[in-house]
């Protein structure tokens, strides 16, 4: 069976004030994950569980992200998160805190049943 590209979304998340950079990445895949309904996989005699979730953040520092948390805010499917640099960081005058912004994409796969 091939897997199929079904959707991709995009998503933003902001940290305020902390460079939390877990808490932008799981934003991030909120804000992306809150644009559509998927009801795609009956078609192939699947269920949303079955689909293949690939997030992809982009952060100033892709190490400070804790990829487990942020694949364990998706409801459905098997997810796989890979974390890149990307995203924009200001930090304040002597850098002790700033704002944090994570991009994310996702895209959702599933089995064609052939």
């Amino acid at each position: 069976m091939a897997l199929v590209r079904c959707i991709t979304e995009m998503g933003m998340g902001v940290d305020v004030h902390g460079l939390d950079y877990t808490l932008a990445a799981k934003r991030a895949v909120f804000d992306a994950i809150h644009h559509s309904s998927l009801g795609f996989a009956r078609l192939v005699g699947a269920t949303a569980d079955d689909m293949t979730v690939h997030v992809l953040i982009g952060v100033p520092h892709p190490e400070r992200v804790k990829a487990d948390e942020v694949a364990a805010t998706l409801p459905h499917g098997h997810a796989t998160v890979q974390v890149v640099v990307g995203g924009l960081q200001s930090l304040n005058a002597d850098g002790s805190d700033g704002t944090l912004i994570a991009n994310a994409i996702i895209t959702v796969s599933i089995e064609d049943g052939k």
